[in-house]
């Protein structure tokens, strides 16, 4: 569960997407972006929302023409017209592939091309990350994105603390040992890379070493 409000990250997980799944919390993402098509489904209830609604929480990028970004077309042999190609069903906003006197065009933008749908972007890489309160001595997993910076790899570890934002978040490696983190850079920024490529070439489980941070107490000025 995201500590942020939905719509508010600037980036997401695969999985986070995936949760987002049913007609009254409806997500997807194509060409990198994440929308969020909950009121828009709710709006144009009926036939053309099912593939919508079938298909959330997945990414549709096949859907659209990497190169014009609409909805992909195909020639049908029998009218010798392009048409859009919706195998999974004609959706939202795609006109029919015959005249039809109840089709009227009354948007000013396909769904696919409306910027205010976007929420944010799906992550180009998760990385695991293992997070140990040195107080406490809890350890907890998780799955963050390579492009987040600190601050936000601390909101994600809101769930488990509500007051991580009083703790120094610190590193100790072959670098320096207990090295302040730069909050405001991500984990290749602060010199913790993501190593899984080298323990892939020597054939070693990837789970085999998570890099780790440590949270040490500072004060208690957090607001639960």
């Amino acid at each position: 569960v995201l500590t942020m409000p939905a719509g508010q990250r600037r980036v997401y997980t695969p999985q986070e997407v995936a949760e987002h799944n049913r007609s009254d919390d409806c997500w997807v993402s194509f060409f990198g972006n994440v929308y969020d098509l909950t009121k828009l489904v709710a709006t144009h209830k009926g036939v053309l929302a099912q593939p919508i609604i079938d298909h959330a929480g997945q990414d549709i990028t096949h859907w659209f023409d990497p190169i014009t970004k609409d909805v992909k077309t195909y020639v049908d042999p029998v009218t010798e017209m392009r048409i859009p190609y919706t195998p999974m069903g004609r959706f939202i906003h795609v006109p029919p592939s015959e005249p039809m006197a109840d089709w009227v065009v009354d948007f000013e933008k396909p769904w696919w091309n409306d910027e205010s749908l976007m929420i944010g972007k799906v992550t180009s890489k998760t990385r695991p990350l293992l997070v140990k309160n040195m107080l406490s001595r809890q350890e907890h997993a998780l799955e963050v994105c390579s492009e987040e910076t600190m601050e936000e790899i601390l909101d994600r570890y809101l769930d488990f603390n509500a007051h991580a934002g009083s703790y120094v978040w610190k590193r100790t490696d072959s670098q320096s040992i207990g090295r302040v983190l730069d909050m405001s850079k991500t984990l290749d920024e602060n010199g913790i890379p993501d190593e899984r490529g080298k323990f892939d070439s020597l054939s070693i489980d990837d789970e085999y070493y998570i890099p780790t941070v440590h949270l040490y107490f500072s004060d208690d000025l957090t607001v639960a």
